[in-house]
């Protein structure tokens, strides 16, 4: 059975009579990379920094490893809040050597994380630059190491890839597969559904102050299928439409060039995936056949958009 690392149970908070989370629930697994979604002000923030134990909830509890936490507790989590904090005028070497020293280490183990972080990012010329003068890539990069320096079992990070070009993204990303495959812990809020659907093993979305879903990646997928099909094949258009009869109906359609194709599928009335390959058998060469599961982009906005929400003009 899994471990339960943070067990959130029953969170509610209001500022001035507006509600910021309505008896929200939710568990992050040991060695898991969970993600917080939501919109805009869902309270998402507001969520994070009550586990954080910057702000109190007005009902509920919050638990780390089975017991209720403490601000002792705070210390184990590497925090990275969506509003950046450097000290401009230090260092990039002194603010480091700071919040290490903050967190209980030595001088030498900080200085021995320092220089494998730096090295890692290939930024060691960055030591002796005050933060002021640094990029906003370049300084999210340097709290990303401060949220990681005292090794901490679970990090929680707000929009961790926000101000990172695609390149830096990805390796933020490999570095946070490699934490988890060492066993930590990452809860993250991100608007980044691609990275999700690469990182995550679970969910929960936030809509509105309460929690509409939580689950696996493939179980959030899977909820929202809608019998929609891909066929990847070579021949001829042609025959492949009239090969389809009223059952089905063609969604989407690309031409590859030499004659191959990939055409989506959406079925109609009761008809299977075995029906649908039945009728194409010996019309045209098939090469693949497949479902096709919504991407967790159209899972949010399927959670968020209101189902009677007009798109006209």
């Amino acid at each position: 059975m899994k471990e339960i690392i943070l067990d959130i149970k029953g969170i509610s908070k209001s500022f001035y009579r507006k509600e910021a989370l309505n008896n929200v629930s939710m568990s992050v697994y040991k060695g898991e990379v969970f993600g917080l979604l939501g919109p805009n002000g869902a309270g998402k923030t507001t969520l994070i920094r009550i586990i954080n134990r910057i702000i109190r909830q007005d009902e509920g509890s919050v638990r780390l490893g089975g017991n209720l936490m403490t601000d002792d507790d705070v210390r184990k989590i590497g925090y990275l809040p969506e509003e950046r904090g450097l000290y401009r005028n230090m260092t990039v070497y002194e603010h480091l050597m700071f919040l290490g020293r903050l967190k209980g280490l030595s001088k030498s183990d900080v200085n021995q994380k320092i220089d494998y972080w730096l090295d890692y990012f290939k930024i060691n010329d960055w030591r002796k630059k005050r933060i002021e003068e640094l990029s906003k890539g370049m300084a999210q990069k340097i709290q990303f190491i401060a949220t990681v320096l005292h090794e901490p079992g679970l990090l929680i990070l707000d929009e961790p890839f926000s101000g990172f070009d695609p390149v830096n993204v990805e390796l933020i990303k490999s570095t946070l597969i490699d934490m988890k495959n060492q066993g930590r812990t990452i809860m993250l809020s991100t608007h980044n559904m691609k990275s999700v659907e690469e990182i995550c093993d679970r969910a929960a979305l936030i809509h509105n102050a309460r929690k509409v879903a939580e689950g696996s990646i493939s179980e959030l997928r899977e909820e929202r299928k809608s019998g929609i099909y891909a066929v990847r094949f070579r021949g001829n258009m042609i025959a492949f439409v009239n090969a389809l009869w009223a059952g089905f109906e063609i969604d989407d359609k690309q031409e590859l060039g030499d004659d191959r194709f990939v055409v989506t599928v959406k079925m109609r009335n009761d008809n299977t995936f075995e029906d649908l390959l039945r009728v194409l058998l010996g019309q045209v060469k098939i090469e693949a056949a497949w479902e096709v599961l919504p991407g967790m982009q159209d899972v949010f906005i399927d959670l968020v958009q209101p189902k009677n929400e007009s798109h006209e003009a």
